[in-house]
């Protein structure tokens, strides 16, 4: 395995270049790729930035350029379920493009020439995942999360979900627009921005990969209210604890 980590924003990184062993940079498209041991695993770390767009080409140049095998994508998104709460894990089981509509001339979501609108990710990678989420929840949670921050954003007992993950180039934070994505969407747990563009990406060029978010909001009007403070002090430690996990699985 040559492990692909990509992630939006540093701070949803924090700690994992300087847990790479051996780190060599290289900047490529605008972006820095550091290659190295990350915890015995070969890996390539990269920030994609926010969006579709800039997560397909990172994806892509992973595999042309850095031979990459397998991709993990890791970040944040807001929940689109009652039942997905703030501090909530949710490992995708598919992915798809909510703001993608090549209608009459192809269906709702579909991607054409793919005759897929709903991506899937890799099983076992995926399963790998999950396991070393669900271990962060039971036993490391506490070890890396102050009791003040849990306080701060009400982080009573986190559960692990597996499911449906829309992505799209527009940050949802109006309840409106969660009740339309849910409506046509049923199955619908997050939403964020990045993570179907590379599903799409990997689909095509054959790459197993998985995709994790850390629920940072209830994608409402509060949602972008202290959502840095989050990504630092919550989204930021549980990545690093569950890759670290993962990496050792």
């Amino acid at each position: 395995m040559r492990l692909g980590i990509i992630s939006a924003l540093a701070e949803e990184q924090h700690g994992l270049i300087e847990a790479i062993e051996g780190p060599c940079k290289r900047t490529h498209g605008m972006r820095d790729y550091t290659t190295g041991k990350l915890w015995e695993i070969d890996a390539v770390c990269v920030l994609s930035r926010i969006g579709k767009v800039a997560a397909a080409m990172t994806a892509a140049i992973l595999v042309e350029k850095f031979e990459v095998t397998h991709i993990v994508f890791t970040g944040v998104a807001g929940s689109a379920d009652a039942d997905v709460n703030v501090g909530d894990i949710v490992v995708a089981e598919s992915l798809i493009q909510h703001d993608f509509d090549a209608s009459p001339l192809f269906p709702r979501y579909q991607i054409p020439l793919t005759g897929l609108s709903h991506f899937e990710t890799d099983v076992k990678l995926s399963e790998r995942m999950a396991g070393a989420g669900q271990q962060f929840i039971e036993h490391g949670l506490a070890n890396v999360i102050s009791p003040e921050t849990v306080q701060t954003f009400k982080l009573n007992n986190p559960r692990l979900h597996r499911g449906l993950i829309a992505s799209g180039d527009q940050f949802i934070g109006k309840p409106g627009q969660v009740t339309q994505l849910k409506a046509a969407l049923p199955a619908l747990l997050a939403v964020e921005m990045e993570g179907a563009a590379v599903a799409q990406v990997c689909f095509e060029l054959g790459i197993p990969f998985a995709v994790i978010r850390t629920i940072s909001d209830k994608a409402n009007e509060d949602a972008a209210t202290d959502f840095m403070h989050f990504v630092k002090t919550v989204a930021s430690p549980y990545a690093f604890d569950i890759l670290q996990r993962f990496c050792r699985a």
